[in-house]
């Protein structure tokens, strides 16, 4: 084998006799940069790697934000929508308080009238009271009268006076020997005064007894009975008396 296949065969074969040559021929430093550059290159691939990786992130992370932005943009569209609602219900609110401060003058004008109209009636009404109230004692003093007459054309003769109590009145009261007369005057009568006859009468057993006698005789006297106190009356035995006429008669035990 010649020198120069043997110089190629080392070149070939043995890496560090090709150095050692190459250092000679000045390459050396040449490959020594060239394979730092390749490591640089590699280096600055996987930061490139790395670097569009963080973009990629960016990306997403900006196509998030505007997915946000999209979602307050529709949310504050949303929300105008709600104040342009309000708005307008605010408008019928304050459409209907003027309303119902027209309508609040009006019937505080129907009040003021009314007080007039109750002014009015307060005074009739003290004027009715009062008519009431005579005519009341009038029909007292009258029934008192016609049936002190009465009873002393069926033989009895008894004083009658209205017997007024700490808590009780009787418009017709008198008694004499074991007879007493209880009853009570209306210019209208019901069932009712009858009613408050018998409540008289238990009030005077309860607590006032001794202006009671063992007969008792009850009586209504009044210028217009009516039909169910007629009724019941005759039932039970109680003397309804007219001015002009006994509606009915009492009973012929007590006057014996």
């Amino acid at each position: 084998m010649g020198l120069r296949e043997e110089f190629l065969r080392l070149l070939k074969e043995d890496e560090e006799f090709r150095y050692t040559v190459l250092g000679y021929l000045g390459i050396a430093d040449v490959l020594k940069r060239l394979d730092s550059i390749a490591e640089e290159q590699k280096e600055l691939r996987k930061e490139q790697g790395r670097i569009w990786g963080e973009i990629e992130k960016i990306w997403k992370a900006i196509e998030k934000i505007w997915e946000e932005i999209r979602s307050l943009r529709e949310e504050q569209a949303r929300i105008w929508e709600e104040i342009k609602k309000l708005r307008e219900e605010q408008t019928k609110i304050w459409e209907e308080i003027r309303g119902l401060r027209g309508e609040q003058t009006r019937i505080w004008e129907e009040i003021r009238l009314l007080r007039l109209d109750f002014g009015r009636m307060d005074v009739r009404l003290g004027r009715v009271e009062r008519t009431l109230e005579k005519l009341t004692l009038d029909i007292e003093d009258e029934g008192r009268s016609i049936v002190r007459h009465r009873l002393r054309g069926l033989g009895v003769d008894v004083e009658l006076r209205r017997l007024q109590l700490p808590d009780l009145e009787v418009d017709i009261y008198g008694a004499s020997d074991d007879l007493c007369v209880v009853g009570e005057a209306s210019v209208r009568a019901g069932v009712g005064v009858l009613d408050d006859l018998y409540s008289k009468l238990r009030a005077l057993e309860e607590r006032y007894p001794a202006y009671l006698r063992p007969r008792r005789l009850l009586l209504v006297y009044c210028s217009l009975a009516m039909p169910e106190l007629v009724e019941r009356a005759r039932r039970e035995g109680v003397w309804i008396v007219k001015a002009t006429e006994d509606i009915t008669q009492p009973p012929s035990s007590l006057l014996a």
